[in-house]
């Protein structure tokens, strides 16, 4: 069991939590934010100017392979986008395509010339806050939810066969989450040199929470029961009490959470 890593910062407190699971045997997540990544972050300077970065990636392959694609690719996120001399929205377009290329990399690395590349992959969800702009960007089916005005929003969409199906009106929405092929994702980093984000903008504002999770949280617990925890908790008692839930459902898979709320406003 891990223990949560919260951080208050100007117009946000946050914290985020990744644990194992009651199934798997070993956690191949990975979760950063300015508190858990220093290393990458840099100097305050770099957040004021480019806001507060924050990243949870699913990784697959195996064992070794998942565990390694899922960190890499939030290191090199981090790394991109705090090196970054351009805008928030372009600076995360860059950090993204990095991530991709180093996945790919890492599943080249050590290998003879002729030798099998290592497959691993990666989901990616990551959220760029940046004065009153709230950037988006996933790949995969880890998700990203807005609760704002009391009421829970999914912001991205899964890249998932099952969403797929659900979109061309083959299955119903509400068979979606015990449907037998809901774990396979149809887009994830470090599959192929050109990849396909989703990016999103939606208005940062005063008593709003930002979460960001796995389909290992997502997957087993119910919306309003997210949309009552983050109504309720600040954000270390909110990443317990939703990782609880998981364990509490079963623990299939790997779980992990950040949220973020803004205790005050952004340009206070």
């Amino acid at each position: 069991m891990s223990t949560p890593a919260e951080a208050i910062v100007p117009s946000l407190t946050f914290a985020s939590l990744t644990e194992v699971g009651r199934v798997r045997n070993h956690n191949e997540d990975f979760v950063g934010d300015p508190a858990t990544m220093p290393a990458f972050v840099g100097d305050r300077s770099r957040m004021s100017r480019l806001g507060w970065l924050f990243a949870v990636a699913d990784g697959m392959g195996g064992h070794a392979a998942g565990e390694v694609a899922s960190r890499v690719a939030v290191e090199a996120l981090f790394s991109s986008y705090y090196s970054s001399e351009e805008e928030p929205r372009r600076a995360l377009d860059r950090a993204m395509a990095a991530a991709n290329d180093a996945v790919r990399g890492a599943g080249q690395e050590g290998a003879e010339p002729d030798a099998p590349r290592t497959r691993m992959g990666t989901t990616l969800v990551t959220a760029v806050i940046a004065g009153p702009k709230l950037l988006v960007g996933n790949v995969g089916d880890s998700r990203a939810y807005l609760f704002a005005d009391g009421s829970l929003l999914q912001i991205t969409q899964d890249h998932s066969f099952v969403t797929e199906q659900v979109r061309l009106g083959l299955i119903p929405a509400h068979e979606a989450r015990r449907a037998p092929l809901r774990n396979v994702v149809t887009r994830a980093l470090g599959t192929k040199e050109g990849f396909a984000p989703d990016v999103f903008e939606v208005p940062w504002a005063a008593r709003r929470a930002l979460l960001l999770c796995t389909d290992g949280l997502h997957g087993v617990v119910e919306d309003r029961v997210i949309e009552a925890v983050l109504a309720e908790d600040p954000p270390e008692r909110a990443v317990r009490r939703l990782i609880d839930a998981a364990n509490d459902g079963g623990g299939p898979d790997n779980i992990s959470a950040i949220v973020v709320q803004a205790w005050q406003s952004p340009h206070a």
